[in-house]
């Protein structure tokens, strides 16, 4: 039997990033909200002496459950999706502030090229150069258009950061200095330099020095102390929606959390959510919660789900191109890159913090001439010191044997000796890459798992080659004595372990196209939201917290608007524009 609760103004499926700035931004605009959260409550106090390598990076302690909330995985239509399983294959967080917790907290912003990508690829290189099955499309929203929402994510985070030189245009430098540079920085800066390129050390919500927020709330400043991705913070100097938005909305007595609540639908009548079906994931209880505003603030797969569980918009039909639920799924997938065996120097590889590191921007977006490259946009090299842990890092040269006396020698010799570059490339959406709901395997609960179908392209394999020279050349300029380069395998192996997936609820200015607004409204049903990656019709080269929290401090002012004026749709659907 369900159990009808009282109706409320808003109510949110999911309490991290997204999740905490809605109900922050509408409590303080005096709205009732509550926010839905399917793991534990996490205070500051729960992280304490959690310097615990087994527990944490090894065992995912922060992480889903796999042996039931997982998704299935294919790399072409004609294949079967099997559940991905292995825990260092699938890193979604969960319990409250979600992914915000245990993030390495990179926080670049989007370029300007990625929000009319479309239109500025044609513009400059004509159609031709956008193959044909590559679902290309813009976002419906300019770069200036979301910039001050940029701002305002970024003053609440308390981001520590250097301005890219070749970097966008911004209303505001960085609220903190960017974070201190080590020897291994400093080589690599100097290296690319060299070389003519532009580096800069990366923003980060690993706060550098003590600051307040225009909220209100404290941050404290780093130890670096390289307990950082993967973790929370103990000292309270990562940005966290448990220190940052979350108190906010408490303090307003506006702000009603649930923890252990798993949303199981989205309820609906004719074109409006009437509120949500719940289970108290301890007792078993079944629970309605009316509202007059829904909204989706989990993780992209689950926003996704949830819309086809709830047979909300029109799924995505990979065969025909029709539909849009589970459209345009991307992976930030394809990290690879390389490491430098140094003989005659030697780091202090322990210290540091989850986004620690310098990079440079001048292969991402159109910051050169891709006449004579089969690819569109980039991607940037980046050297990253987040602190070794012992466990995992071994580094040796290939050829050392895998265990035995000259592999202890040489993990012992070139445990401080090794530098690791990644790279973090720009991914663009194909017509056969989606989710869907697997026909074959459900969760404890019968409900169908999320299925994906996603697999490497040439525009992946083209890019990484130009990446990874890059990279090389950087290394070799540092003075490496070994330089090893990671090389793509020939598909990609069902490895979602950066917690980087995007789209399959699309924002855009055509319904035909796209599942929600510039507002991040739904085009079929005015009253529901949907907050996150999810929206993002392609993926840019970097992390996606600081575009997804910008797009969602915009759309909760839509949601002040759309309570203020008794609902409608925010914006004006506009005529098909562009072929996709």
């Amino acid at each position: 039997m369900v159990t009808k609760l009282d109706k409320v103004d808003v109510v949110t499926v999911g309490v991290g990033w997204a999740g905490g700035i809605v109900a922050s931004e509408l409590t303080k605009a005096g709205y009732k909200v509550v926010g839905l959260e399917r793991g534990e409550e996490r205070t500051l106090e729960d992280y304490l002496h959690g310097h615990d390598e087994l527990k944490y990076s090894n065992r995912q302690e922060m992480m889903v459950d796999l042996s039931d909330d997982t998704v299935t995985f294919r790399n072409t239509l004609s294949d079967e999706a099997i559940p991905v399983r292995e825990p260092s294959s699938f890193i979604v967080g969960t319990g409250l502030g979600g992914g915000g917790s245990h993030w390495s907290a990179q926080t670049h912003r989007y370029f300007p090229y990625d929000f009319e990508i479309r239109s500025k690829t044609i513009e400059r290189y004509g159609e031709e150069k956008i193959p044909q099955d590559m679902t290309l499309q813009d976002w419906g929203i300019t770069y200036n258009e979301l910039e001050p929402y940029y701002d305002k994510f970024e003053k609440m985070v308390g981001i520590s950061g250097e301005v890219d030189p070749l970097g966008q245009e911004r209303s505001n430098p960085y609220p903190n200095p960017p974070m201190k540079k080590t020897p291994a920085m400093k080589l690599f800066h100097e290296a690319a330099e060299s070389l003519g390129y532009h580096p800069y050390v990366i923003p980060t919500g690993n706060v550098t020095q003590t600051y307040e927020n225009p909220d209100g709330q404290t941050l404290n400043a780093c130890q670096y102390c390289a307990f950082c991705g993967s973790y929370g913070c103990e000292y309270g100097a990562k940005s966290d929606p448990i220190v940052t938005v979350l108190p906010v909305a408490k303090k307003t007595g506006n702000f009603e959390l649930r923890t252990n609540s798993n949303v199981k639908r989205v309820l609906y009548e004719g074109e409006k959510a009437t509120g949500v079906i719940y289970v108290d994931t301890q007792t078993g209880e079944e629970f309605e919660q009316p509202a007059d505003l829904v909204v989706l603030t989990s993780y992209t797969f689950n926003n996704i789900r949830l819309l086809l569980l709830s047979k909300i918009g029109k799924p995505y039909d990979p065969k025909t191109g029709e539909g849009v639920i589970g459209k345009n799924f991307t992976d930030h997938h394809n990290y690879y890159g390389g490491r430098g065996f140094f003989n005659e120097k030697k780091f202090n590889l322990y210290v540091g913090s989850g986004a620690q590191g310098v990079t440079f921007s001048d292969f991402t977006a159109d910051h050169f001439d891709h006449n004579n490259f089969d690819f569109i946009h980039g991607g940037q090299v980046e050297y990253r010191q987040g602190g070794s842990p012992p466990i995992v890092t071994n580094p040796v040269p290939k050829g050392t044997p895998n265990w035995g006396e000259e592999f202890k020698e040489k993990s012992l010799y070139y445990y401080n000796r090794t530098l690791s570059f990644m790279t973090q490339k720009a991914v663009m959406p194909w017509k056969e890459h989606y989710v869907d709901l697997d026909p074959n395997y459900v969760d404890t609960s019968g409900d169908p798992l999320v299925r994906v179908t996603w697999d490497y392209t040439d525009q992946d394999r083209n890019l990484h080659e130009l990446l990874k020279q890059k990279g090389e050349e950087v290394f070799t300029e540092m003075g490496a004595d070994i330089i090893e380069i990671d090389e793509m395998p020939e598909h990609f192996p069902g490895t979602f372990n950066g917690q980087h997936n995007g789209g399959g609820v699309i924002m855009g200015d055509n319904p035909e196209t796209s599942a929600v607004n510039t507002y991040l409204q739904m085009w079929d049903v005015d009253n529901l939201f949907v907050c996150g990656a999810s929206a993002f019709p392609h993926f840019g080269p970097t992390n996606p917290t600081t575009t997804m929290g910008a797009l969602t401090y915009r759309a909760t002012e839509g949601m002040i608007k759309y309570l203020k004026n008794g609902g409608g749709q925010l914006v004006k659907a506009k005529s098909m524009k562009q072929n996709t």
